[in-house]
């Protein structure tokens, strides 16, 4: 559990553990069989085919999860970069036994597996650690399903300014800022189209006096009009 020892807080503070202690956590980890496992960089985590066997969750590094086109082209579906996301979950509870995607490190990256095993009953002491637990996959779950219910949302927009504009709304403070923790690659990714007509559309934008670009972080400069957009 050495590994527990070094990250305590970043388990705290996942979903997966919300509401549970230093020692309950430490007992669903240990009960579960859960370890640590590091990748380097390029090295794959599960194949297109492999039996989902893992909840995974990202200690250190970046781990981009992508399919193969018929073309042979890699096609990214999500990258995950922050300590602490959980990735495979949806697979876990899939009637298929296989994934239709493959997971790569993007660099030297180091994850905690914890069995599916695990999230399909309680022990024989009925837990209620091991019961929180399987409340908070839940969650997670419900969490996944409302994400896909926005993204087939966004995705149906007529144009690529009312998909940047959506993005923009549904993560801006009150300040009316936004960071987006994508590159300007993975938001191409994510709203289906390509870097270069990403930067155009921004760029566009900029000129209109909607918003002021800066890297990652944004400002709206004009709720209002942006709002139109939806």
């Amino acid at each position: 559990m050495k590994f527990y020892e070094e990250q305590g807080d970043l388990f705290q503070n996942s979903p997966l553990f919300y509401g549970m202690n230093y020692d309950e956590i430490k007992k669903c980890l240990s009960c579960s069989g859960a370890h640590t496992k590091k990748y380097k960089k390029e090295e794959v985590l599960f194949h297109e085919g492999d039996t989902p066997e893992y909840l995974f969750l990202l200690l250190s590094g970046a781990v981009t999860v992508c399919r193969h086109s018929l073309s042979g082209k890699r096609t990214v579906v999500t990258t995950f970069h922050m300590k602490g996301e959980l990735f495979g979950e949806v697979y876990l509870f899939l009637k298929e036994t296989s994934y239709d995607y493959f997971a790569i490190a993007v660099k030297d990256s180091q994850v905690l597996q914890i069995p599916k095993r695990f999230f399909y009953h309680t022990c024989g002491e009925s837990c209620s650690h091991h019961e929180k637990l399987i409340k908070n996959m839940l969650a997670i779950l419900a969490g996944k399903a409302r994400f896909l219910n926005q993204r087939l949302h966004l995705m149906s927009s007529s144009s690529l300014r009312q998909k940047i504009a959506k993005v923009l709304l549904e993560n801006v403070q009150t300040d009316g800022t936004v960071k987006l923790e994508m590159n300007r690659e993975e938001m191409a990714d994510y709203l289906g189209t390509t870097r270069p007509s990403v930067s155009r559309e921004l760029m566009k934008m900029r000129e209109e006096g909607l918003i002021e670009v800066s890297g990652k972080w944004f400002r709206l400069l004009n709720l209002s009009e942006m709002k139109e957009y939806l």
